[in-house]
């Protein structure tokens, strides 16, 4: 009988539990499973994923083509008046130098109330809050007009066995009229005003090979053809080069609406120079000097990588080989770049070529008048009557392209705040559980605002 009641209560304190208290345990959980790519093992979260939604009645299933590598799809049925909504969030996360970190990274240490380990702000508190909404709903029996899909996707990184190998194999599994994803957060102001950044498109990454090619010949002479001087020259040209400025429906509204604060109002006189063609890569130029972040919002990024040349200090190679890190703005098309990028190198001697083939295409912003966009809107605002909202070009890039390519409305969701230093790939990688309960509240509002049942 003693026993009986101990379950009894440990159920209803269960049910009592609060979105954002559900978020907590989950992202602990999910960070003790290594699920570092590569390799990957993102069947491990599937797996749990999968326990989690049969214990609470969901219904789910697990798909991929690697046995390790597995995505895990839940559905909470609506009336179908409207179509689904997609929650979505990758699994995997990138490796860790344990040598630098001053905690075990998969051990979800709380300390100084904060949650450590690989997958905190990148994505596993996400998909923590995605499924702490689901459980509640389903906890509470709420009535729904769609159904809400939740997509746990692995490899996000490449997509090949995760988002892009669902969307080709298991596309009406995860069919929806739009989708909340990574990657934004509530950026704090020196004004006490905080700005929500809703990420509606991203930069698309456009990776660059150059090689040199010259004559091999002895270090003590030097040669004009000397394919390391050549390549030197063209990664100085490409990194130094005025790239043609870009505006498009996010990135205007993003800058209008961030000039009207006072930290930013510095850019409000510059606006009408950046939008005439004449003089736009000069004012690109000083507001990347004064916020490189903004300046990354403008024009196509370049940043060199990786060298490779030579094989000892006292012969000069016959090739050398550079690859850069390029990210070009969702309006230009990959052949467009690399025709002005070889233009811009200007030397026969140094081949300009995309690092891989199939370059993901460009996709338009999202709308910013879908009933998704809108319920956004008016949540964060509730939250906070000073609140900014605004539309976030992202200088990344995430798996959500793959959907915004299929014509779905595709927003990275800003419940977090950028709390102090963002350490998401780097070391001590951390969430405040206060940001991680008040971002899961946050996000479980929305989905009510835009698929609750109406009376």
């Amino acid at each position: 009988m003693k026993t009986a009641v101990i379950f009894l209560a440990a159920a209803i304190l269960a049910q009592a539990q609060t979105p954002g208290e559900l978020a907590a345990g989950y992202l602990r959980d999910l960070i003790r499973l290594d699920t570092s790519n590569p390799p990957g093992n993102e069947t491990l979260v599937a797996n749990y994923l999968k326990q989690v939604a049969d214990r609470e009645g969901i219904p789910a299933e697990l798909a991929g083509s690697d046995p390790q590598r597995l995505n895990f799809i839940a559905r909470l049925a609506g009336t179908g008046k409207q179509r689904p909504l997609l929650l979505m969030a990758h699994s995997d996360v990138v490796p860790v130098d344990r040598s630098q970190w001053t905690v075990d990274p998969f051990a979800a240490i709380e300390k100084g109330g904060y949650i450590y380990g690989r997958g905190a702000e990148d994505d596993k508190n996400l998909l923590a809050a995605e499924l702490a909404a689901m459980v509640d709903l389903a906890r509470r029996k709420v009535r729904l007009d769609r159904d809400i899909i939740l997509l746990s996707e692995s490899d996000e990184e490449s997509g090949s066995s995760g988002a892009k190998w669902v969307i080709e194999h298991a596309f009406e599994k995860i069919n929806a009229e739009f989708a909340l994803n990574e990657f934004s957060y509530i950026l704090p102001t020196a004004s006490g005003v905080p700005v929500f950044q809703i990420q509606t498109a991203e930069k698309v990454p456009t990776r660059i090979r150059l090689t040199a090619h010259g004559t091999a010949g002895h270090g003590s002479l030097p040669r004009d053809d000397n394919p390391v001087y050549h390549l030197a020259q063209a990664i100085v040209r490409l990194t130094d080069a005025a790239q043609p400025v870009l505006l498009n429906a996010t990135t205007r509204a993003y800058f209008r609406e961030i000039s009207r604060l006072p930290e930013y109002a510095w850019l409000a006189p510059l606006m009408p120079a950046l939008e005439n063609a004449a003089t736009s890569s000069e004012t690109a130029a000083q507001i990347q000097k004064r916020e490189p972040e903004l300046g990354a919002m403008l024009h196509l990024s370049i940043s060199p990588t990786m060298l490779n040349a030579g094989v000892r200090i006292n012969v000069i190679p016959n090739t050398a080989e550079a690859q850069m890190d390029a990210r070009r703005l969702p309006g230009e098309t990959s052949d467009e770049v690399f025709a002005r990028l070889r233009k811009m190198v200007n030397d026969p001697a140094v081949s300009v070529e995309p690092f891989e083939t199939g370059l993901q295409s460009g996709t338009e912003p999202s709308s910013l008048t879908t009933s998704l966009y809108r319920a956004m809107e008016s949540v964060f605002k509730e939250s906070d009557p000073r609140a900014m909202v605004v539309p976030f070009l992202m200088r990344a890039t995430t798996d959500g392209a793959f959907l915004r390519a299929k014509g779905m409305a595709v927003y990275g969701v800003p419940i977090f705040r950028k709390d102090g230093e963002i350490r998401m790939h780097g070391n001590d990688e951390r969430l405040a559980v206060e940001n991680l309960r008040q971002g899961a509240d946050l996000l479980e509002k929305i989905v009510l605002r835009v698929s609750a049942a109406k009376p």
